[in-house]
């Protein structure tokens, strides 16, 4: 059987599910997504290893911390949400709301990401009462495939149909690229030549762009708190989180106070000319991230470059100049690195973090520290951004917590800034079609046109 028969053998298999799926009620479904949240909750220590020793990324401890904080606030947010038939009835409006399925979901995997992004797409699918296919990442099809025949046990105490969650074997680029043009709807979260390539695909499209998360520090917060809120987001699982902090832009006043508290609380700060330059060439050879360095240790890259580095090393700073347009530090960082700019007013800041997000980044998020709040609206009225997040940690919040009231989420919408559908997380709600009745107000009253293009503005 060639690719393309074979994704479509799967995507009938799904349709066929999906039918016998419809008559399940809410309660019924909301059970089966619980139950693969509490799979991943409960074994996520394992999961976390199994994912480290395929990816050869990141670190097992984070990866733990993120299987249970993802799994728990995604379940958090799901449960009590109607999803199906008749969602809403507003009398004001006279309008209806019917929730029904997408249809046959594709969703393709990174192999930064190989245990919550397909949990997430998993639960956001079936919440809707779609069927979905999982294509993973060469390097962690063992991953995805060991979750779905785990989910696929679970689901079948519920009475399941056979075939509601799917995966591809043997993922080849061919395998997946047949998938992003048979499915009914793709979700894409990778790399922008595979998010460009689902959205050329000729189906809906779901798809993120690239991270490059600027933190801009205000000059009335508290230093040390700020610093160390930004290293804890940059060293989160080896810094592969698309939502981790790249930079500090730092009042001038507050710059040497800052580099203090982050060679207190772990923080290498490269100031040798030398090592600088040894460095940018490892982490950057050609102006263009290294992959081999995605997701590695800092003494790793101590290791590599030749630099000794103290073994309680938490993060690498390498500083730089915002005079510097084309430095390859404004980029984004899949590494424990990161670079503190400076800044003599707010409104410069905000140039800084612009210029670089639009080297990379645009659409993402910029992280704000500050209690000022004509500074957070004016960061949110000028960034081109989909997310501010305010004095929180940026890896583990952007993707919604229990602390913001963003949506849960693997995947990061960017709007058009980044070549994307969405400018908002991506959620269970996309995974809907809503038919909508519209009964006539009531004691409308219909303006005359004196009124209409005369009356007050």
């Amino acid at each position: 059987m060639d690719d393309k028969a074979y994704i479509q053998s799967l995507v009938e298999k799904g349709r066929r599910a999906m039918e016998l799926f419809e008559p399940f009620d809410q309660k019924s479904v909301d059970a089966m997504v619980r139950d693969v949240a509490r799979f991943v909750f409960d074994n996520a220590e394992m999961l976390a290893e199994r994912a480290h020793r395929e990816s050869r990324m990141g670190s097992k401890e984070y990866k733990t911390l993120k299987n249970k904080g993802k799994a728990r606030i995604m379940w958090a947010s799901l449960r009590g949400k109607k999803s199906m038939g008749i969602i809403s009835d507003d009398e004001e409006t006279g309008i209806i709301e019917i929730a029904k399925p997408v249809g046959v979901v594709g969703a393709v995997q990174p192999c930064t990401n190989p245990i919550v992004t397909p949990m997430a797409n998993v639960m956001n699918a079936i919440k809707g009462k779609n069927a979905i296919i999982l294509a993973a990442h060469p390097r962690t099809t063992g991953c995805t495939q060991y979750l779905v025949e785990e989910w696929n046990k679970l689901l079948k105490t519920h009475g399941a149909p056979e075939h509601l969650v799917q995966f591809v074997e043997d993922g080849s680029l061919e395998r997946t690229t047949a998938l992003m043009q048979e499915a009914d709807v793709v979700v894409a979260t990778g790399g922008p030549g595979m998010v460009k390539a689902a959205y050329s695909g000729g189906k809906p499209s779901f798809g993120v762009g690239p991270g490059n998360v600027q933190v801009i520090i205000d000059r009335d917060v508290d230093i040390r708190e700020a610093v160390q809120k930004i290293i804890d987001g940059r060293i989160f699982d080896n810094g592969i989180i698309c939502a981790g902090e790249q930079t500090m832009i730092l009042p001038d006043d507050k710059y040497d106070e800052a580099m203090a508290e982050v060679q207190a609380y772990g923080g290498y700060l490269v100031s040798d000319p030398q090592e600088r330059e040894t460095l940018i060439s490892l982490l950057f050879p050609g102006g263009k991230l290294n992959r081999d360095m995605v997701g590695q240790t800092v003494q790793d890259i101590a290791d590599a470059s030749g630099i000794p580095m103290p073994a309680d090393t938490k993060v690498i700073v390498i500083p730089e100049d915002s005079a510097n347009k084309t430095s390859p530090l404004r980029k984004e960082k899949m590494f424990p690195v990161i670079t503190p700019f400076s800044y003599r007013d707010f409104s410069e800041a905000i140039d800084t973090a612009i210029e670089n997000l639009n080297i990379e980044g645009k659409g993402h998020t910029v992280s704000l520290h500050s209690n000022n709040p004509e500074h957070i609206r004016e960061v949110g009225l000028r960034a081109p951004v989909s997310r501010v997040v305010v004095n929180q940690v940026s890896s583990t919040s952007a993707g919604g917590s229990f602390t913001n009231g963003l949506n849960p989420t693997s995947t990061l919408g960017c709007g058009s800034w980044g070549n994307n559908s969405i400018s908002e997380n991506f959620y269970y709600k996309h995974l809907l079609n809503i038919t909508r009745i519209a009964r006539p107000k009531k004691d409308q009253t219909v303006p005359d046109d004196d009124d209409l293009w005369n009356g007050t503005i």
